[in-house]
């Protein structure tokens, strides 16, 4: 069974951090690219950052650029993202996701999904 599952979300203020995790079990993990991202109410599913099957490629939406970091430790299978100097519009549920093919912006490239977790930020 194919699981990717997601943790850390939660509320902070604006100018805070968070740190998400995301588990992956059931394919193999370093043979998959992998991606952030995030939807908030009444909006389309956007891209977030992007990360290679080796962790040495990674890519990020503009408007996270300097303050969201994608990583990844292939021995335990999870995948991060670092948010610092958060803000309002980051509000959203955040969806880790994992693809077959080149690190993509698209979603549609992305096979496996995890259930989200919402990230909250508000003073």
């Amino acid at each position: 069974q194919v699981q990717l599952v997601e943790s850390g979300g939660g509320l902070v203020q604006p100018g805070g951090s968070l740190t998400l995790s995301c588990a992956a079990s059931g394919f193999i993990f370093s043979n998959y690219h992998m991606g952030w991202f995030r939807q908030a109410p009444g909006k389309e599913r956007e891209f977030v950052a992007g990360i290679n099957w080796s962790g040495h490629i990674t890519y990020y939406a503009d408007s996270v650029k300097g303050r969201f970091t994608i990583s990844r430790d292939n021995a335990k299978n999870t995948v991060y993202l670092q948010m610092n100097s958060l803000k309002p519009e980051d509000t959203a549920v955040y969806y880790c996701a994992g693809g077959v093919l080149v690190p993509s912006r698209t979603y549609n490239d992305y096979q496996y999904w995890g259930q989200g977790t919402q990230v909250t930020v508000s003073s």
